[in-house]
Order: structure tokens, then C-alpha cells, then sequence
């Protein structure tokens, strides 16, 4: 990207936005509980955070300054909802859109996990399909979105991670990557996480079950 790049707390929310825009179109754009809890899903996320309200919310005044999320409210509602400009910045496809956000929200991905894992927004047809995409992101211009790694020690496929944090010495990467696998997972912080978005979730339901009721 031409601007400085994202830190990781904007790239998660850019990321989250983007796949609620295209699996829950129903609930977008997203009120800050529901972004908060899409962060810090347990499910179809890599790594794992545990984002309290204010790093959100910091994170979307960085991401409105670039343009990159808006600001947005329905006649007469007083609740603030956010939606996504990233793709429309970019001049994304669909396709590309859809691996984007995989790479975003999920780590570095082969083209097979690529394929398999973004079929909610766009379901690619064969993998010559997905990776034409994924060319189209690793040449794009004036700046690369996408870069092709090193293939890890015992593993048969490559895999490709996005450039929106900036450029990366892709061998410090790949190293990282295989030291990651050794962590242990830090089991209470998911399980609180794990509370938290099934909260945030069902006040969203409540929300929108009340909204519906006053319609009849």
C-alpha cells in the first residue's frame, strides 16, 4: 500500500468487516459490539486475539483517517455501524476480495486451503481459478498485495501471505511460522474470548428480533 502500512488490530478489523459484508450481509455494516466479537472469534481466525472495546475502537479512528472504514447510521437510529472501504480502495475483485479477507483474518494459506476456505464469499470453480486470483494480488500494481513464501521444511505446497502490514522478509517469516507451531494455545484468554463474541452475538440477535417486532 502506498501508506504507511496496517497494524495488526487494522488488518483484523478491515478483515472481519470485509467477510460480514459478504456471509452476514443482513447485519452490515457492523455496530462496534458485533465488530469486537468478530475479532475476537475463536473460529476461521489466525492468530487468536482477545481485543478489548477501546483497541477497536482505536483501530477504526486509524482506519477513518485512511478512508479505509466509514462511518454509518439508519434514519432515525442512533446506533453507529461501520462498514469497509478497503476493497473499493484497492479496485478488488470478487475473487480476489475473497482471498484477500482469508489471508487477512486466517495467516498465510496454500491455494488449496485458499480455495476451500473462501468459498462463503466466492466459490472458486477449480484451483487454476484461485490461483490466477492470487496472481492478479502478488503482481498487482504499483504495489504488491500478496507474496509467495518459502515452502516450510515437510510440507509439500507453498503458501501466500498479504502485504498490508508492508513489505516482509519473507525468510524471517517462514521461520516464525515454524516457531508459532511450538506455542501452546493460551487456553483461558480464547475461552473469555469465546464469552465474549457469544455475548456481543446474541445482543445482536436481540437487536434485530426487536427491530423486526416493531415492524408489525
Amino acid at each position: 500500500m502506498s501508506e504507511s502500512p496496517l497494524a495488526e488490530a487494522e488488518i483484523r478489523i478491515l478483515g472481519c468487516l470485509i467477510e460480514k459484508q459478504h456471509t452476514t450481509p443482513d447485519y452490515y455494516p457492523l455496530t462496534l459490539n458485533a465488530l469486537v466479537a468478530a475479532c475476537n472469534q475463536t473460529s476461521n481466525r489466525h492468530p487468536l486475539v482477545v481485543y478489548g472495546e477501546q483497541t477497536v475502537v482505536d483501530g477504526i479512528e486509524l482506519l477513518r483517517r485512511r478512508q479505509l472504514v466509514w462511518l454509518v447510521s439508519a434514519s432515525g437510529s442512533r446506533t453507529v455501524k461501520y462498514e469497509q472501504r478497503l476493497t473499493e480502495s484497492l479496485h478488488l475483485s470478487l475473487q480476489e476480495t475473497a482471498l484477500l479477507c482469508v489471508l487477512m483474518l486466517r495467516g498465510p494459506q496454500t491455494l488449496g486451503e485458499l480455495r476451500g476456505r473462501s468459498e462463503r464469499i466466492y466459490p472458486f470453480a477449480d484451483l487454476a481459478e484461485t490461483e490466477a486470483a492470487m496472481a492478479a494480488l502478488v503482481q498487482a500494481e504499483p504495489e504488491a498485495l500478496a507474496v509467495k513464501l518459502p515452502r516450510l521444511p515437510g510440507t509439500k505446497e507453498s503458501r501466500f501471505f498479504h502485504l498490508l502490514a508492508g513489505p516482509m522478509e519473507v525468510e524471517a517469516l517462514s521461520a516464525a511460522l515454524e516457531e508459532e507451531k511450538k506455542k501452546p494455545l493460551p487456553t483461558l484468554a480464547l475461552l473469555e474470548a469465546e464469552v465474549q463474541s457469544l455475548r456481543a452475538e446474541l445482543a445482536e440477535l436481540r437487536t434485530a428480533f426487536e427491530a423486526f417486532r416493531a415492524e408489525f
